[in-house]
């Protein structure tokens, strides 16, 4: 594994003014999150294994690596096996205050998993499956490998509006938009 240049700002303000201008952070919240990333990860990276690790202490009677490995996927921007502070930052920007197209755009990469722009249903099954075992046995209620495959199945096929066995990102985007439009506007109707 190559691994990524730590990324350095404390004395380099250029790079905090950059961060400052490509993300929809403050100077002081870049700092802050910044002396947090280097106290977990003083390398000024962190691998998928470290990832996997840190990602577990949030869901400890589940298992994490699954949905942990897909999301490193998403914010390993360079594909080098190490998430820098700036790959860090750039993808929780996007997911606390990106707009709700960013943040679907975000969900769609998370669901293609071989990146080849189209979400296939294994694709959709797997990440699927990888949250419920985010949850564990401790899930209330217990879902089963049949129920959860039937739910895959149902979201697949509202999804793939041309029935063509691939949810484009123009299928995701038109779907997940049409639902929150109705769940804000319209949030009593099923």
């Amino acid at each position: 594994m190559e691994h990524a240049r730590p990324y350095r700002f404390h004395s380099d303000t250029d790079g905090l003014e950059a961060l400052c201008r490509d993300t929809k952070f403050s100077r002081r919240e870049i700092q802050l999150m910044y002396r947090s990333f280097k106290q977990v990860c003083p390398s000024g990276f962190v691998d998928e294994d470290a990832f996997k690790q840190i990602f577990s202490q949030f869901f400890p009677y589940g298992n994490a690596s699954s949905y942990a490995h897909y999301v490193f996927k998403t914010f390993d921007q360079n594909r080098n096996g190490a998430i820098r502070f700036k790959d860090f930052l750039h993808c929780l920007s996007l997911l606390c205050r990106g707009s709700p197209r960013d943040k679907l755009r975000w969900a769609f990469s998370l669901y293609d998993i071989n990146g080849d722009g189209c979400i296939t249903k294994k694709e959709m099954t797997d990440i699927v499956c990888s949250v419920y075992a985010l949850l564990g046995r401790r899930s209330h209620p217990a879902v089963d490998e049949k129920s959860l495959r039937d739910h895959v199945d149902r979201i697949f096929l509202k999804m793939d509006l041309n029935k063509d066995g691939v949810v484009t990102i123009d299928e995701f985007m038109e779907i997940c938009t049409k639902k929150y439009v109705e769940a804000i506007y319209f949030p009593f109707v099923t």
